[in-house]
């Protein structure tokens, strides 16, 4: 048999996916039933339970595997990065239509209709999956209506194709946002999660954890004496953390010392780092 990682593999003593039917021992394989996200945020946990750590997160219209569905829990795995684990079971539907576009702007509102004025029904984070079936304008401000009915600003959407190309600059728009353990939204993010939600913003499949980023991203990097060579959209590893330059001195994090995402120079960082956590273990270039 072959070990396999548990975080990208769907695989328990009782059961797992058929596709690694000839690699893995279980009671029984299932194929994975399709699902799609239908809230703004689903928790992917590492047991069906509601106190059981917080691994990492689905935004809304993201596709998943359904693999089981056992009262309130449905054991899946993400289709975008391969992610394992357990959600809620009322956060899933059908997939029914494909989405036309993406949520560009960190935090966006969704409205009843096409009037800011209206109370919020909603809210999606950066990178959030929706369908937009018309547009519509009122006092000036454009909306794009969703098949729902309800309605978002439509500078705060993009084209589902329409990747952006600087992923530094999208990590930096998220500047001030509440740092969470597992986060991989707009309204709280991680270190791992801000590097990933900012490269898919450009079109890029990262894997999740920064261990797994810190083994397939890009190319190790020769920084040369007292770190000369880092640059712009260079990642920098420690064990358990990874930071994004913004230049050749200063870095954008998730981090929680200031339990935000925010502006750190680089070599204040590694002194800060290093006295609990060790040097850097690696620098790599995207």
């Amino acid at each position: 048999m072959t070990a396999y990682d548990k975080r990208l593999h769907a695989f328990r003593p009782d059961l797992a996916d058929v596709r690694l039917k000839s690699d893995v021992a279980a009671e029984r394989y299932v194929s994975g039933a399709s699902a799609r996200v239908a809230v703004a945020v689903a928790d992917i946990r590492r047991r069906p339970e509601t106190g059981a750590g917080l691994d990492t997160q689905l935004l809304h219209g993201d596709d998943v595997a359904v693999f089981e569905r056992q009262g309130d829990w449905a054991w899946v795995q993400a289709e975008r990065d391969g992610y394992v684990g357990y959600v809620a079971a009322s956060a899933l539907a059908e997939r029914t239509e494909e989405a036309t576009h993406v949520v560009s702007a960190p935090r966006s509102f969704v409205y009843p209709g096409p009037d800011l004025r209206f109370p919020r029904a909603d809210a999606l984070s950066m990178g959030s999956a929706v369908t937009v079936v018309a547009e519509a304008e009122t006092r000036g401000t454009r909306y794009l209506v969703l098949s729902s009915g309800a309605a978002m600003i439509a500078a705060h959407l993009r084209p589902a194709r329409a990747d952006a190309t600087d992923f530094v600059a999208i990590a930096e728009t998220f500047v001030n946002t509440p740092y969470l353990w597992g986060g991989s939204s707009g309204f709280g993010i991680d270190c791992s999660g801000l590097v990933q939600l900012s490269m898919r913003m450009c079109g890029k499949s990262v894997l999740r954890d920064t261990d797994m980023q810190e083994a397939t991203l890009g190319e190790p990097l020769d920084t040369g004496p007292d770190l000369g060579n880092v640059r712009r959209g260079d990642l920098v590893f420690w064990k358990g953390h990874v930071a994004i330059m913004t230049d050749s001195e200063t870095m954008v994090h998730a981090n929680g010392h200031t339990m935000l995402v925010s502006h750190e120079r680089l070599d204040e960082a590694v002194k800060r780092i290093g006295y609990l956590y060790g040097q850097p273990t690696s620098f790599r270039r995207p």
